[in-house]
Order: C-alpha cells, then sequence, then structure tokens
C-alpha cells in the first residue's frame, strides 16, 4: 500500500494563483482529530479585546445612554421629588444596582475574547508540531488562515474564527461565542429588569400625578415631565421585549447546546449530547452559586474538553 498523501486544497476552491502558497501550507482532514483547547486558544485571550468597528462603536455607545437616560428620568424625575423617601430609598437601590450590573455585563461582553482562534497558525510547520497520525490533516479557514477546529464559524466583523459562535451583536460590539455567553445572557437578563422596573415606576407615577397636582409630583414644568415619562416608556417597553426575546433564545441554544449559526444552517450534529444542566454549567460555571448572576467572575468554560477540526 501506498503511503497517506497529505493534501491541500483551498475551500473556497482555489480563487486566484495568489492562493497557491497559502493552499501549499494548509492541510486538511478527512477525519477530525482531538486537540487540547490549549493548542487553538488564541494567544491574546488575557489581553484587552475590542472590536474596532464604527457601527458597533456607535451601538455600544447609544447603549450607554439610553440606559444613563433611563436613570436620570427615574432619579431625577419620579424618585427625588416623591414624598415618600422609603419609596424612593428602595426603587432607587434596586434600579441603580440593577443599571450597574447590566452595563458591567455589556463591558465584559464587548472586552471579553469571544474565543478567538489564532491568526495564521494553519502552516505545514505548525501542523507538523502537533504530531499528528499518518493520513489525518487539518481544516484551515481560507479568510483568516488559521487551523479551525470543530463548532468554528468565521466573523467577517471580527475578521477571526470564533469556537462556538453565536451571533455578532453590534449593540456590544463584538461576537457571542464559547467565552463571552454568559455575560451576553446576564445583559440581556438585566437589562431587561431594569427596563420591567422602569415600566412599573412610570405607571405609578403616573396614577400619583393624576390624582394630585402635576406641579407637585416633579420638579420640572408639566409638559417636560410628560414628555420624559413617554420616552421612558417607550424605552422602556422597546428593549424589555427585545431583551427578553434575546435572553430566551440565549437559554435555549445553551440548553440545547446548539448556536444561533448552527440553528440557522441547520448543520448536523456531531458533537456529544448533554443534559440542559451540564450545558448551562458550561457557560455559567460549575457548581451553580450566586456568581452565575456576576458579570465580575469568570466562569470555567471546561478547560478538559477537546476540540475537533472541521471545516
Amino acid at each position: 500500500m501506498k503511503s497517506p498523501v497529505h493534501r491541500c486544497r483551498d475551500v473556497e476552491h482555489g480563487r486566484g494563483q495568489g492562493r497557491a502558497g497559502a493552499r501549499a501550507n494548509c492541510q486538511q482532514a478527512e477525519q477530525r482529530i482531538p486537540i487540547s483547547k490549549d493548542v487553538i486558544t488564541s494567544s491574546a485571550a488575557s489581553a484587552m479585546w475590542f472590536i474596532r468597528d464604527a457601527c458597533g462603536i456607535v451601538c455600544a455607545i447609544i447603549t450607554w445612554l439610553l440606559v444613563l437616560y433611563a436613570d436620570f428620568v427615574v432619579l431625577f424625575v419620579m424618585l427625588v421629588p416623591s414624598k415618600n423617601l422609603t419609596y424612593s430609598i428602595v426603587n432607587g437601590t434596586l434600579f441603580n444596582i440593577l443599571a450597574f450590573l447590566a452595563l458591567a455585563s455589556h463591558l465584559r461582553a464587548m472586552c471579553t475574547d469571544p474565543g478567538a482562534v489564532p491568526k495564521g497558525n494553519a502552516t505545514k510547520e505548525y501542523i507538523e508540531s502537533l504530531q499528528l497520525k499518518p493520513g489525518q490533516v487539518v481544516y484551515k479557514c481560507p479568510k483568516c488562515c488559521s487551523i479551525k477546529p470543530d463548532r468554528a464559524h468565521h466573523c467577517s466583523v471580527c475578521k477571526r474564527c470564533i469556537r462556538k459562535m453565536d451571533h455578532h451583536c453590534p449593540w456590544v460590539n463584538n461576537c457571542v461565542g464559547e467565552n463571552n455567553q454568559k455575560y451576553f445572557v446576564l445583559f440581556t437578563m438585566y437589562i431587561a429588569l431594569v427596563s420591567l422596573h422602569s415600566l412599573v415606576m412610570v405607571v405609578f407615577h403616573f396614577l400619583y400625578c393624576f390624582e394630585d397636582d402635576w406641579t407637585k409630583c416633579s420638579s420640572f414644568s408639566p409638559p417636560a415631565t410628560v414628555i420624559l415619562l413617554i420616552l421612558l416608556c417607550f424605552e422602556g417597553l422597546l428593549f424589555l421585549i427585545f431583551t427578553s426575546v434575546m435572553f430566551g433564545t440565549q437559554v435555549h441554544s445553551i440548553c440545547t447546546d446548539e448556536t444561533g449559526i448552527e440553528q440557522l444552517k441547520k448543520e448536523e450534529r456531531r458533537w456529544a449530547k448533554k443534559t440542559k444542566w451540564m450545558n448551562m454549567r458550561a457557560v455559567f460555571g460549575h457548581p451553580f452559586s450566586f456568581l452565575w448572576f456576576s458579570p465580575f467572575s469568570t466562569p470555567d468554560h471546561g478547560k478538559a474538553e477537546t476540540y475537533q477540526y472541521v471545516v
């Protein structure tokens, strides 16, 4: 029998002669190869991660401004002028805690490496250093020339392959992937809670002002008060619906262990099926604790897991 021949082909079917050199250095496989997670972890995983995308930066700034606007209306239009000190303290404290956790989750989701695969590592020398068995070859991404692990997809905005990429969210100016999905889920949850809380307070404030003199229930003029409350009501309702749907979608994806892209492309399941509780712990950490709800806690995403290279 002839010895196995390592074959090379460009997954984009060799567009142009300029890719000939890249094809010569990138190998591909007929069988998947379990590789330690440490091999494909980006060297910049511990460094600050920030995507320089104009649309994403604008959306992220808008997100913060909307939360700050809601905080302003809640504090200075509804709570500070209130005659009930206990009501103001309790609701002001609760609202600001939720808003702080929402913004902290947003910052962690935006500035955490979502699981980027190192660029340009699909070279003949590097693949040989993996000491693959005869006949085993690996797939590479033709866009970033990186060894592509199983369940990884290339993001055109981040310009990287992202492990377990769910989608790219402009509101957090980042991909939602293996390393930052927890923070994105917390962000949607806390924004939904903030929106619900503000809507409840707006309803109570309107009822209170209808029974009392409008000039006594706010430090602003009645027309300004009404406009500010209507804008907050519209903002709260819009974001409550949006983030609640997104939160439910993310929780469903985690429980079924199937990312948004995998559901959209209807990709064949090639990974082991686990229970819903195991999938939740893989994202939020093991064991279950209040740290699941903290954006300041970094979960263990399963360092013992192995990944398989695939197109």
